[in-house]
Order: structure tokens, then C-alpha cells, then sequence
């Protein structure tokens, strides 16, 4: 309405907005209003892009091969490439130019520079096995090209997807290396026949080096057994003479013992008879009668009435007549009991 129109990008496109040839503002991802009669919009998208290329190179021997791979770029700085490229967009945000496809045509030109330089370095043979080496030089020539410098441009990556030669070239490869695979494949056959004689002679000789070395260890171990069992003779033999010293040593030293206990026993007795003898002798010439008065039961009336009935038995041719009351064997019987 009026002009007045509303725009809007996201954050992986950098817009610059002019407005009567000045730069009003710039920034990613901008969301804006603007008057579209004195105002002029460029998006410059910054993601990363991939584009495949095929070239076809001649060899240094005179071999035509195509080269197929892939390149990563990003816009690097917008700013830069803004002044040289056009990338105005109307309020629907399409290109009012293709400027923006021309960055991989440029950007493919330096890649086929670099790459033809390399292959006409190289053999055929040395260009389809070199992928890596082709790969990192195309590379490092693009990233340093005056033409990706002068864009704003950052080549992120370049991929050398195949190097092939033509159909005629390709079977003649393919027939030069079978032959050289028959050829080594013969050499490896030879190689194993040989190997296989050469290994069934050193394990015949090492199966007789093996009996010979068996042969010596059974000696060996003939001539160890026998003085194994000489020096165990020798040991059982030693073994049952300090048996024998032991037993005799024993035996001494039992009938050693014995006589000690048998000196003992016999001084325990004497001592004991001399103690005894000691002890009674002072009483032997005592009457048995003073021997029970001076006992711990003399002052008993039981014993003493006992003692009485014992005199009188010893004096019984004596007594012509004795008369014992009831009263007084109850009281004799009563203090027993």
C-alpha cells in the first residue's frame, strides 16, 4: 500500500538495505518495513553450497580420463561480494539476476585449471591410484585463487569422487593387469610348491631331530633314575641308622631313668621307715594301757567303761561271780549310738 511493503528473511541469508543509494541497515536475518520506490534490497545467502563438476583431462603420456568430484563453499564475506555480484531480491525475495549462479562457474574454472595442471603431470597409472594427492592439490589451489579471494569465498572442502579412463583404455588396463595377476598368481603357485617341499624337508629333519633329542632324554633320564634310587638307598639306609642310635639313645636314657626313680623310691622309703621308727620308738616300751589313757579318746566314760569289761575278761579266771546292770549296758549302747 502506497509502496510501503513488508519483508522478512531468516538468520542464513545477510540482507543490505539501501535506501536512495545509502546503506540503511545490514545484519542476517533481518525483518523490516520499507518504502520499495527509494529502497533497493540485497540477500546474500551464507550456508554452505555443494555443486559436482566433470572434466576431462589428457594424461602426460597422451590418456584422456574424466575427473568427477564435488565442491563445498560458503560466502565468506557478504559485504565483498555484494559489490561485485548482484543479488537484489523484489518483495517476494526472488534474484531480479542470475549473478548468484555464476559464483560454481567460477569457482569450477579455477578447479579445472588446478586439476589439468596436475594431470598432465601425471601418468595414466599414476593419475588412477593418486586420488588423494590430485585431491588435496586442486584444493589448495582454489583456496588460494585470486578469483575466490576476490568473491569473499571460502572453498570449505573438494572431494574427488572417481578418476576413470576411456572404455579402450580401461579394458586395455583391465587385460595388461589380469595378465599381471596370472603371471603373479603362476609366481605364487611356484612359490608355494616350492615352499611346501622346502617345509616338508625341514619337518622330516626336524622330526628326526626330535627322536635323536628323545632318545637322549630317555638316557638321560635312565642315568637320573638310577641315581635317584641310589641316593635314596643311600638316604633309607642312613634313615634306619639314626633309627637304630635313636632307639639305643632311648633305651639309655630309659633305663637311666629308671634307675634314678628305682634310688628315689627306695631313699623315699628309707626316709619314710627312718620317720617312722623315729616317731613309734618313744612308745614301744609303754604299756597299751597308758597309750589309751594319754589317747584323744582316754577321757571318754565309753572307752573307759570298755577298758573295765577287758580287765575283767583278762582277770575272768579271777571273778567268781560279776553282775551287770540293764541300766548300765543302755547307757554304754545310748553313748555308742
Amino acid at each position: 500500500m502506497l509502496g510501503i511493503n513488508y519483508i522478512k528473511f531468516d538468520s542464513m541469508n545477510y540482507v543490505i538495505h539501501y535506501k536512495n543509494g545509502r546503506i540503511k541497515k545490514e545484519g542476517r536475518g533481518l525483518s523490516f518495513f520499507y518504502f520499495s520506490p527509494n529502497s533497493s534490497i540485497v540477500s546474500i545467502p551464507v550456508q554452505s553450497n555443494d555443486f559436482q563438476f566433470v572434466f576431462k583431462e589428457t594424461t602426460k603420456d597422451y590418456q584422456e580420463i574424466t575427473l568427477q568430484g564435488q565442491i563445498t563453499y560458503k560466502i565468506n564475506n557478504p559485504t565483498q561480494i555484494a559489490e561485485i555480484l548482484d543479488f537484489t531480491v523484489d518483495k517476494k525475495k526472488q534474484y531480479l539476476k542470475n549473478d548468484y549462479e555464476k559464483i560454481p562457474q567460477r569457482i569450477i574454472n579455477e578447479a579445472q585449471t588446478a586439476s589439468a595442471a596436475i594431470i598432465q603431470r601425471l601418468h595414466l597409472k599414476e593419475a588412477l591410484r593418486q586420488l588423494e594427492g590430485i585431491e588435496k592439490e586442486i584444493f589448495t589451489t582454489v583456496q588460494k585463487s585470486k578469483a575466490v579471494a576476490m568473491l569473499g569465498l571460502e572453498v570449505l572442502s573438494v572431494n574427488i569422487l572417481g578418476v576413470t579412463p576411456t572404455p579402450e583404455m580401461a579394458r586395455a588396463l583391465e587385460a595388461q593387469t589380469r595378465e599381471s595377476l596370472q603371471k603373479e598368481a603362476d609366481q605364487a603357485v611356484y612359490e608355494r610348491r616350492n615352499f611346501a617341499v622346502e617345509q616338508e624337508r625341514m619337518i622330516k629333519e626336524s622330526e628326526l631331530n626330535t627322536e635323536i633329542a628323545v632318545e637322549e632324554k630317555q638316557k638321560q633320564i635312565v642315568e637320573k633314575k638310577m641315581e635317584t634310587d641310589l641316593v635314596k638307598q643311600e638316604n633309607e639306609q642312613k634313615l634306619k641308622e639314626m633309627e637304630m642310635v635313636s632307639s639305643i639313645s632311648l633305651e639309655e636314657q630309659k633305663k637311666t631313668l629308671i634307675d634314678i626313680q628305682v634310688t628315689n623310691e627306695k631313699k623315699e622309703a628309707d626316709v619314710k621307715e627312718y620317720t617312722l621308727n623315729a616317731s613309734l620308738n618313744p612308745y614301744k616300751e609303754l604299756d597299751w594301757k597308758i597309750l589309751m589313757a594319754i589317747g584323744n579318746n582316754g577321757n571318754n566314760p565309753s572307752n573307759n567303761i570298755a577298758l573295765a569289761f577287758r580287765e575283767l575278761a583278762e582277770n575272768a579266771d579271777k571273778i567268781g561271780n560279776l553282775n551287770i546292770s540293764p541300766e548300765l549296758l543302755d547307757s554304754i549302747v545310748r553313748s555308742k549310738s
